[in-house]
Formats: C-alpha cells, sequence, structure tokens
C-alpha cells in the first residue's frame, strides 16, 4: 500500500541565504519540501489543528517533508518568528562549485532545494493522513542506508551550471521521501502496528481495504470473514501482530480520515458520515479520544490556517 504511493515533485528554488532571513514554502496549499545542502538553519513550525508549535535545528543533509501546508519558516535563529507568514532575505545562486567540505555546523547562511509534491490518488491522502507531519530526515546516522549517496546526486545536481535547476532534482527528492516514508513505517510512526499488519498477507489486505473505505460496516465478524479465520482466531492474532484489537485500529483510521476531511473543509457531519458514524455525538467523542481536540475546533483551526489533511506529529530520522 504504502509502495503504491504516486508522488511527483516539482523544484520551487535551488539557492543560498545569508544573514538574515525568512524562508518558506507555506501559504500555496501545497505539499513541500526543503533540502539543506550547505550549512544550517532552524525550522519552525506552527500551531495547527491540535499540533504544538515545535523548532528543529537543521544541518547540511537533511531534508523536511511537510505533507500539506503547514504554516512554517525557515531562520538563521533558534527563536521563533512573531509571524510565519513573512518572508526575508534574498535568496542568491550558488556557485558552481565544486567539491567544498559540508558546513554543517554553520547557520551564518544555508543552502536549500526546496519545492512542492504532490499525491496522485484519494487513497494516497487517506494514507498520508496516517503519517506524522512533518517528516524530517537526518543525515547524520546509520540508519537509512543509501540516502547519503542520494544526497550526494542532489548537492552535484544542485551545483551545475545553468539558469535552470537540474530536472534530475526533482527525481532525486522523490527518492530521498521514499527513504523518508520507510523509516516511518519501520519506526512506527504511521498509525500504531501498521507496517506489522502489512507484512502479514491477509492483515496487509485487510488494513488496506479499512483505509480505502472506512466508512464500510467494519464489525469484528466481517474482518474475521474478510482474513478468513474464526472470530476468536482473528481476534487473537490481530492484537498479537498489530499491538491493538481489530477495532481499536479500526477507530484510528476512520478519526485520522475524518481529520483529513475536516481540514480539507468537509463539513462535521458529512465527515461523520464518510467514515460510517450516524451520530455526530459519538463520532466526536471518538474523535476527541483519538485526535485530541473536538472535531469543529480542529476543523476552524484548520481552516484559520488555511491547511489541507495532515497528521499530527513530528518525526525525524537519521541518515545513513
Amino acid at each position: 500500500m504504502l509502495a503504491g504511493l504516486e508522488l511527483k515533485s516539482t523544484l520551487f528554488h535551488v539557492g543560498e541565504y545569508c544573514g538574515v532571513y525568512q524562508a518558506s514554502t507555506g501559504g500555496h496549499q501545497r505539499a513541500s519540501f526543503h533540502v539543506v545542502l550547505d550549512g544550517g538553519c532552524y525550522l519552525h513550525v506552527g500551531a495547527d489543528g491540535g499540533r504544538e508549535a515545535s523548532t528543529t535545528e537543521l544541518s547540511a543533509g537533511d531534508a523536511v517533508f511537510l505533507l500539506s501546508d503547514v504554516p512554517h519558516a525557515l531562520t538563521p535563529s533558534a527563536t521563533p518568528p512573531a509571524d510565519l507568514s513573512v518572508r526575508l532575505g534574498k535568496m542568491t545562486p550558488l556557485p558552481p562549485a565544486p567539491h567544498e567540505p559540508i558546513r554543517s555546523a554553520s547557520r551564518s547562511s544555508v543552502a536549500l532545494a526546496c519545492g512542492f509534491f504532490e499525491f496522485r490518488t484519494d487513497l494516497d491522502m487517506l494514507v498520508l493522513g496516517l503519517l506524522p507531519n512533518p517528516i524530517i530526515a537526518r543525515h547524520a546516522s546509520g540508519r537509512l542506508d543509501g540516502m547519503t549517496q542520494v544526497f550526494a546526486l542532489i548537492q552535484a545536481e544542485a551545483r551545475r551550471p545553468g539558469d535552470t535547476p537540474s530536472p534530475l532534482l526533482a527525481r532525486l527528492t522523490d527518492l530521498l521521501f521514499y527513504y523518508a516514508l520507510r523509516e516511518a513505517v519501520h519506526a512506527e510512526d504511521v498509525a500504531p502496528g501498521m507496517w506489522r499488519l502489512m507484512r502479514r498477507d491477509a492483515f496487509g489486505r485487510l488494513a488496506a481495504a479499512i483505509i480505502e473505505s472506512p466508512g464500510e460496516r467494519w464489525t469484528t465478524d466481517s474482518m474475521a470473514d474478510f482474513v478468513h479465520m474464526s472470530r476468536a482466531r482473528f481476534c487473537k492474532q490481530f492484537a498479537e501482530v498489530g499491538g491493538q484489537p481489530p477495532a481499536h485500529f479500526v477507530t484510528l483510521v476512520r478519526m485520522k480520515t475524518a481529520a483529513a476531511l475536516l481540514r480539507a473543509g468537509v463539513s462535521l457531519p458529512e465527515a461523520a458520515e464518510q467514515v460510517g458514524y450516524q451520530s455526530e455525538s459519538a463520532f466526536a467523542q471518538a474523535f476527541k479520544r483519538v485526535i485530541g481536540i473536538q472535531p469543529g475546533a480542529w476543523r476552524r483551526q484548520a481552516a484559520s490556517a488555511g491547511a489541507q489533511p495532515a497528521a499530527t506529529a513530528v518525526a525525524t530520522y537519521p541518515v545513513h
């Protein structure tokens, strides 16, 4: 299911900021990315839809994937700016250079490759609702084999001479995202137990079906029938593999899907119906239990931020 995500990246700009700056891809109503090619900076993400504001230090080789139009800014200071929508500083072209060592400790300047990406299908958007947002892939680690090589190619392509960025940069960024996504799955930062369920053929097909059609009447009996098991055997094996009862997993998927629908502007009654709830009060109780905020408040916060579907956590992954 995750391997089937159809991603397309487009490059926005490549260049360097020096001195005082405040950069962002926010406000375009699109998912976006930042790859730190050289130097370092701080990523400030605003509070949004139940998620607390955060500040994360970034160094050369780190990559940030914002799965929605999240209010954010990149600055040289660890102090969050008062207004994330402000833009300061001018990006200058990178020198066509060379093989200087990475200045990962420097915060006086930063070289960035920034752009947008999109997913092709509605199922992709439902899967994204189960992921942390943003995803931050770390260069300084041994957990993501191969990503160092991808970053080296990105760095080389970014410094190729010419008036327009290399088209290979967007494709290499696609690869970078899949590395980070794979680690998010392995680290269980997707819906709890998802990776273990997806590795079991029968349970993987069931999980994919629930995510694709959360509004279906997913009872314990219907799920047991789906995987051709007795009710008792199904409940026992699902809990052993997924770490939770099947009904809890269904509720989690439904509420994550509802959160994405509400953030996209769907009304509360319609969102409740699309994820299988006839009672708005029962839906509101389940939503608050899973997401941590009332659905109406979630929708209002999303509307004020102008955001698209997203999850509520920040995940960082070291890279080798």
